[in-house]
């Protein structure tokens, strides 16, 4: 089909695929289809489109919206009879309860004149969730077509594989189809496929190609990918507008275009703003390599320990723990010092990344920074645990290793900086000075200890 392959690209195979499992509109298809790949292969799309185009009768059920089995079936059965009953203009609400009663009122919905004699597609994406619901849900619906005796086939998208649906007792396996991630060739040609009429497509094909060589190898996803080429192209073409380069300038554009690029780099995922809160950001130019307090993770509401802990745990992950009695004891006596290095330590801490740390050393380095008595009360252990839920700590190792948990800190240092300022603002003299320092350190310099 002509018109198909212009609107479905880079999925030749799976559309030929589909096509000739489907067939004639009289003929009986496979029972069930599985399909798979991974998020924002195409798998919906595909499978809409296709079926809107060959103007073939389906239901499209999403399982995240229909988390109880009634509210499943009851969907599909309503649409169905909405589809069969389109024709007279009035249909009446179906109730189902059990899997037993959707089949009998399924071949009764299904015996009306405009259904009898072609296949009935039911579409159910999000199909992992089905895993949650009945034991006897997924092999009912693998095995639709023999339970109703009619012409149907049952399409399951999902992002996982097969042999995680597969009961431990069998059930009757269904067709699977595999959907590719797109290479970066078919991302070129799918975004390109986008320009807006007013530039030529060689420009936004060349506007893509600089977008795809920042964001590829962090970022496969093609409605990010999408989104972030409609967010970034008006910056981009701001000098050809302004009349500062023709489209052909590719050097004075990508020199326009490269800090917007980094700022939208570290939000990648995150849409912590509206389109239009970050073309404001963007018209704001005077530090385009600072992205100006946009990050939602640096101003991340946490309870008042847990600021604390979590800096004593940046200290302790990117500091030796021979420095400790240095850092945070005030009368420590006289340090030797010394300028010999080991090999490793001569490298960044900060590129080294975090390393892993007791609870003992963590609670001892808290005692120093607060100046108030705490005591190591199940709150503190508490907002610890709290922590590790948030990833804003991870635990090293398993929970009932002998020696006690490690933990590492997987937050940045611009993170960590914006909650001690909070901490000099909100704190005592002492702690204040403690803190005061540190930023001033780690601003001057990230290399060795902190």
């Amino acid at each position: 089909m002509p018109h198909l392959e212009n609107v479905v690209l880079c999925r030749e195979s799976q559309v030929s695929t589909l096509q000739s499992l489907f067939g004639e509109r009289h003929h009986f298809s496979f029972p069930s289809i599985f399909i798979y790949g991974h998020t924002a292969s195409g798998k919906t799309y595909v499978t809409q489109t296709l079926l809107k185009t060959l103007e073939l009768p389906h239901v499209f059920v999403n399982c995240v919206e229909c988390f109880t089995l009634r509210l499943l079936l009851e969907q599909i059965l309503n649409k169905l009879n909405h589809l069969s009953s389109s024709e007279d203009g009035c249909s009446t609400e179906i109730t189902c309860e059990t899997f037993n009663d959707f089949v009998r009122l399924f071949k009764q919905v299904t015996a009306a004149e405009n259904l009898k004699d072609q296949t009935v597609y039911i579409v159910l994406d999000k199909a992992e969730y089905l895993r949650d619901m009945e034991a006897n849900l997924l092999p009912g619906f693998l095995r639709l077509q023999e339970l109703a005796d009619r012409n149907v086939t049952v399409l399951f998208l999902s992002e996982i594989v097969w042999e995680k649906f597969r009961p431990n007792t069998g059930c009757f396996e269904p067709f699977v189809l595999y959907f590719p991630d797109y290479s970066i060739g078919n991302l070129q040609k799918i975004l390109s496929h986008d320009h807006p009429p007013e530039y030529s497509a060689d420009f936004y094909a060349a506007y893509i190609n600089i977008l795809l060589g920042v964001f590829y190898t962090v970022c496969r996803d093609l409605k990010e990918l999408r989104h972030l080429a409609v967010l970034n192209f008006p910056k981009y073409c701001e000098p050809v507008v302004k009349g500062e380069a023709s489209e052909r300038d590719t050097r004075k554009l990508w020199r326009n275009i490269e800090p917007h690029l980094k700022k939208a780099m570290q939000t990648v995922y995150l849409r912590e703003v509206s389109s239009s809160q970050w073309e404001k950001l963007q018209k704001d130019d005077t530090d385009p390599g600072q992205l100006k307090g946009l990050s939602a993770h640096t101003h991340v509401e946490l309870p008042y320990y847990s600021k604390f802990i979590l800096i004593a745990a940046y200290l302790a992950s990117y500091n030796p723990a021979r420095t400790d009695k240095r850092f945070f004891l005030k009368h420590h006596g006289k340090i030797k010092k010394t300028n010999f290095l080991k090999k490793h330590e001569k490298t960044s801490n900060h590129l080294l990344g975090p390393k892993p740390f007791p609870l003992d050393r963590l609670l001892a380095i808290l005692y120093s920074i607060v100046d108030s008595r705490v005591a190591p009360t199940a709150n503190i252990f508490s907002q610890i645990t709290s922590l590790v839920t948030l990833q804003l700590l991870t635990l090293v190792g398993h929970d009932d290793q002998l020696d006690g948990p490690k933990y590492k800190c997987t937050v940045s240092l611009d993170f960590i900086r914006a909650i001690a300022r909070w901490s000099v603002w909100l704190c005592h003299p002492g702690w204040s000075t403690v803190v005061r320092s540190w930023l001033t350190a780690t601003s001057a310099s990230q290399d060795g200890e902190l």
